[in-house]
């Protein structure tokens, strides 16, 4: 009796039994990618988000206004709170500065601050506390914008557009997917370029486009498009 109940405590897992854990493992790691490709893909969505919006804050604002926020030479009387650059040609249609200025004479300083009290996007107005006036994207790299003239330094050479706005520290596989959610699906060419990251508050002169196939997946880019 003894030795018949101490077999049936040793007996192994049968192949049906490990076929199911094997299943239900299977099941889980499933659930686990499935989620992670929704959050890559959320993420994406939301990166995208921020170089199409940032067209509507332009026009919704010089319709608005009939000037160009951060060029706009009226802005402390279109808006309460709102001041003028003080660098460049102000109201020439030109956003002066460059896309990650942090000087608040810069007209590229200033757009966030005439779009926001606008009501165009909400964030702060103060631009004397830069960790919350600049904007930020959803891999924590900062964003801005300038003029695509000549005589303005570019971000990336050969990026064509009246504005070039910039998206800073965006992992690799998100910036091809991006390229292809909004341009043609290759980051070296079309209005949205891929760089070398510019870190925040660096100088910096143009550069050339990275192409696809060398944009590694867990390494942080700028991304910028011209409109």
């Amino acid at each position: 009796m003894y030795m018949q109940m101490n077999r049936k405590k040793n007996r192994g897992y049968t192949l049906i039994e490990i076929a199911i854990v094997l299943v239900i493992i299977g099941l889980l790691l499933a659930g686990v990618l499935k989620g992670q490709e929704l959050i890559n893909s959320a993420k994406v969505k939301n990166l995208a988000n921020d170089f199409r919006t940032v067209q509507i804050f332009i026009y919704g604002y010089q319709d608005k206004f009939r000037a160009l926020p951060g060029d706009d030479p009226a802005a402390s009387t279109h808006l309460t709170g709102g001041r003028a650059s003080t660098a460049g040609p102000v109201g020439n249609g030109v956003i002066d500065g460059l896309w990650n200025s942090q000087a608040v004479a810069d007209e590229s300083f200033l757009f966030w601050q005439h779009v926001r009290l606008a009501g165009f996007v909400p964030g702060s107005t103060d631009t004397t506390t830069l960790a919350t006036y600049i904007p930020r994207n959803t891999d924590g790299g900062i964003m801005g914008i300038q003029s695509g003239s000549s005589g303005t330094t570019q971000p990336i050479t050969g990026l064509r557009g009246s504005y070039i706005f910039c998206s800073s520290a965006i992992l690799g596989k998100f910036a091809k997917q991006l390229d292809i959610t909004l341009d043609d699906g290759n980051t070296e060419t079309g209005s949205l370029m891929v760089r070398a990251n510019i870190p925040d508050g660096t100088a910096f002169t143009a550069a050339s486009p990275i192409a696809t196939v060398t944009v590694d997946d867990a390494t942080s880019y700028t991304v910028c498009m011209g409109f």
